[in-house]
C-alpha cells in the first residue's frame, strides 16, 4: 500500500537524518515545514483527508513526498508526534481526534517487517518496526505483541509507567483504535509479599525495589533480614515448600529432581556469610556525574547491600552428584532458572562460569536459610543460589532449574542488561554482544553515618572531630585492607578502624564495617566535604570520579563516597 511504502521512505530518511527527529531542533523543522505546506494544495488536501482513513491519508501522503525533501521530513514525523512538539503534551494511548481510525482486523495484519509491525496500547496505533531492534528487552518480547496490544506486557513491567516511556510510545503513534481499547489486563503483583518492613526505602513497587536505611547499615556486620534490601525484576511467585522441587539436567548430567527435605538430609549443610551487592547500588552516584548521555536504571543510592549467614548445600555437590565431569569440554557454564516469570512464560535467568561453580573454595551455595530462619519470599523461598563475590544478579532465586551447558544463560538479565561498557556507548551505539556479563564485582565502600547535611557546632572548640561510619567490600573474595578518609579531597588521609568477618584469604565473601573519627580543620566553619576509599588485599582501590568509569546503566559504580556536613560556631 502506498501508506506503507511512504512510511518505508520516511524510514529511510530518519535513519540518515540520525539524531533528527525529537529534538527541539526537529521541532523547528516540523513547524517550517509546517508553514511551507500551508501555502501548498497538498496542506489544504491533508485538512481535507486526515479523518478518511488509510486510503485519504495513502494518496495525500503519496503526493506529498513528491512536493520536496521539506515536505517529506514534515511527514515523516507527522505520524510520530512528540508531546514535546506543537503544544501540550499527549497521555499515551489517549483518543486523539485528529488523527485516523484503525480496526482490530487491521492492525492484526501488520505483524512482520514487510507488512510494518504494528501494535496498540489503549486507544492509541503505533507503527513500532524501527523500534523493534532497539527495544531494551529485545526485538523478541517486542515481537510477542506484534499486530495486538502491548497493555498486558506493561502491566507485567512496570518501568514502561513512566512519562520517558510514554513519550517514546508517543512518538511512534498511527492514529487511534476502533471502538478504543478494551484488553482487560489483571494485575501480576496482586499477590506480592505484605509483611515489608516499613522503613524500607522504596524505588519501585512492581516489581518490589528498596534499600535498607542507609543509617542503619553500618551498625551491624550481619543485615536483619526485615531490612536487607530487595531486589526483584518480575512478581514474586508463591511456592508451597512442601511441594516443591528443582531440576538439574544438561550436558553429561544425570537428571535429578530434588526437594528441600532431599537437600537437608543428602547433602551436608554449610553457612556461610556472604555479602550481596545489587550490579546497580551507588548508581545515583553515577546519574549525578554531569554528561550529556542518559543512565537508565532505578536511583539507588548506597543501600542495595547487604550481608547474612546463608545456610544451605554446596552447588558443587549437587552437581557431582548428578555426574558432572569437570573436564568435559561441553560444559563451560551453569545455569539458573527462576520461578519468577512474565505472561509469555519467560523466567529469570543467569549463569556462572563452570570454574566458579565447583571450585572448592567459591562457596556457591544452595541456599534455603538466611540468618538462621528460612529464606522469605522476598528472598527467594523456598531456595536460591547464593554466588559469593559475585553480581547479585547472578544469585537466583526462587530456584526452578539447574543446567549444564557449553553456553551461558541466554536470558535477557544476562545478555541484554547487567554488563559495562565505555564512557562514549550512548543507546543509539550500543552493541550489547560487545561486552561480557558481569561476574566478580569491583572494590567499593559507602558512608552510612552521618548523612549528608549532618550540622557540628564548635563552640570554639578548635580539636573538634566527627566520627565517620561505613562499609567497604570487594568481589572475588578479596578483603578489604584499608580505608582511608579525608576532610581535604585527597590531599591528606586519615586510616579507619576496621571491624571484619575472619575469612580466609581470597575467601572474604562479607564487607568489612568501618570507623574513623575524622579530624576538622583547625578554625574551619561552613559546609565541609567528606570522601572515603577503600583498598582491597590485591591493591586495588576505588577511583576518585566517575567520568572514566561512567557506563549506559549506571551499574558497577564505586567511586569515592562523599557527603556535605556543615560546620557551625
Amino acid at each position: 500500500m502506498v501508506f506503507s511504502g511512504f512510511r518505508q521512505g520516511c524510514r529511510s530518511l530518519r535513519r540518515a537524518c540520525v539524531g533528527f527527529a525529537w529534538t527541539r531542533e526537529a521541532c523547528g523543522i516540523r513547524e517550517a515545514s509546517h508553514r511551507a505546506l500551508s501555502s501548498s494544495q497538498a496542506y489544504s488536501d491533508v485538512v481535507k483527508h486526515s479523518h478518511e482513513g488509510i486510503s485519504g491519508w495513502g494518496r495525500v501522503i503519496g503526493a506529498a513526498f513528491v512536493a520536496g525533501t521539506g515536505t517529506a521530513l514534515y511527514y515523516s514525523n507527522l505520524d510520530k508526534t512528540p508531546a514535546s512538539c506543537g503544544g501540550p503534551g499527549v497521555a499515551a494511548g489517549a483518543h486523539r481526534p485528529e488523527m485516523p481510525t484503525f480496526s482490530k482486523e487491521e492492525v492484526a495484519k501488520h505483524k512482520t517487517k514487510d507488512t510494518g509491525i504494528w501494535v496498540t496500547y489503549k486507544d492509541g496505533v503505533y507503527d513500532v518496526t524501527d523500534w523493534v531492534d532497539i527495544h531494551p528487552g529485545g526485538a523478541s518480547r517486542l515481537m510477542l505483541a506484534a499486530g495486538g496490544p502491548i497493555d498486558p506486557f506493561w502491566a507485567m513491567y512496570a518501568q514502561h509507567n513512566t512519562e520517558q516511556v510514554q513519550s517514546i510510545l508517543e512518538e511512534y503513534r498511527l492514529g487511534n483504535l476502533e471502538g478504543g481499547g478494551s484488553v482487560a489486563v489483571g494485575n501480576p503483583y496482586e499477590n506480592e509479599p505484605t509483611d515489608r518492613h516499613p522503613s524500607l526505602v522504596v524505588r519501585s513497587t512492581t516489581p518490589m525495589n528498596s534499600e535498607t536505611p542507609m543509617e542503619l547499615l553500618g551498625e551491624s556486620l550481619v543485615t536483619p533480614n526485615d531490612l536487607f534490601f530487595i531486589r526483584n525484576h518480575l512478581p514474586v511467585p508463591d511456592i508451597d515448600g512442601k511441594e516443591y522441587s528443582f531440576e538439574v539436567e544438561g550436558e553429561g548430567l544425570k537428571r535429578l529432581s530434588l526437594s528441600l527435605d532431599d537437600l537437608k538430609s543428602n547433602f551436608k549443610k554449610h553457612s556461610i556469610t556472604v555479602t550481596i551487592q545489587c550490579t546497580g547500588n551507588r548508581r545515583k552516584d553515577m546519574m549525578d556525574t554531569p554528561s550529556p548521555k542518559e543512565i537508565k536504571g532505578l536511583e539507588w543510592q548506597g543501600a542495595a547491600i547487604g550481608t547474612a549467614v546463608w545456610g544451605g548445600v554446596l552447588l558443587r555437590d549437587v552437581l557431582k552428584e548428578a555426574g558432572i565431569d569437570e573436564n568435559d569440554p561441553d560444559i563451560e557454564h551453569i545455569r539458573f532458572y527462576g520461578h519468577d516469570g512474565d505472561i509469555t512464560g519467560s523466567t529469570y535467568g543467569a549463569s556462572i562460569p563452570l570454574a566458579k561453580a565447583m571450585d572448592v573454595r567459591g562457596d556457591v551455595l544452595l541456599a534455603y536459610e538466611m540468618n538462621g530462619k528460612e529464606l522469605t519470599r522476598d528472598h527467594g523461598y523456598p531456595l536460591r543460589v547464593v554466588v559469593p563475590g559475585v553480581a547479585a544478579c547472578r544469585s537466583v532465586k526462587w530456584l526452578k532449574k539447574i543446567e549444564a551447558s557449553r553456553h551461558e544463560s541466554e536470558s535477557f538479565w544476562q545478555q541484554r542488561d547487567y554488563k559495562t561498557f565505555s564512557p562514549n556507548v550512548d543507546w543509539d551505539t550500543v552493541d550489547w554482544t560487545s561486552s561480557p556479563a558481569i561476574q566478580s564485582m569491583p572494590v567499593t565502600s559507602a558512608i552510612t553515618y552521618p548523612a549528608p547535611g549532618f550540622c557540628v557546632e564548635r563552640d570554639g572548640d578548635d580539636d573538634l572531630t566527627v566520627t565517620v561510619k561505613g562499609y567497604a567490600w570487594s568481589g572475588g573474595g578479596n578483603g578489604i585492607i584499608r580505608v582511608d578518609v579525608s576532610t581535604d579531597d585527597g590531599k591528606t588521609w586519615q586510616d579507619a578502624s576496621l571491624k571484619k568477618v575472619h575469612q580466609q584469604s581470597g575467601r572474604a565473601w562479607a564487607w568489612t564495617l568501618w570507623e574513623c573519627d575524622v579530624e576538622i580543620p583547625k578554625g574551619h566553619i561552613g559546609p565541609l566535604d567528606i570522601v572515603a576509599k577503600a583498598t582491597d588485599e590485591s591493591c586495588n582501590t576505588q577511583p576518585e570520579r566517575a567520568e572514566g568509569i561512567w557506563n549506559l546503566r549506571g551499574v558497577v559504580c564505586n567511586t569515592w563516597p562523599r557527603i556535605r556536613i556543615e560546620i557551625k560556631e
